[in-house]
């Protein structure tokens, strides 16, 4: 199982605990690729950050 599909299957279990059953797997996915897109930009934002906070010392 891929890391996308099982973040798919763990937000799915999570909502439906949370009473959200009207997703339907598509959204599931797009949650999921929003996610991590988001995530890579925090990683770059953060790596970018720590570089600039070398440069300043």
């Amino acid at each position: 199982m891929s890391v996308k599909a099982l973040m798919a299957s763990i937000l799915r279990d999570q909502m439906a605990v949370r009473g959200v059953n009207s997703l339907s797997p598509a959204d599931y996915d797009e949650i999921v690729e929003l996610l991590i897109e988001q995530i890579r930009e925090l990683e770059l934002s953060l790596a970018a950050r720590e570089v600039a906070d070398k440069h300043e010392r």
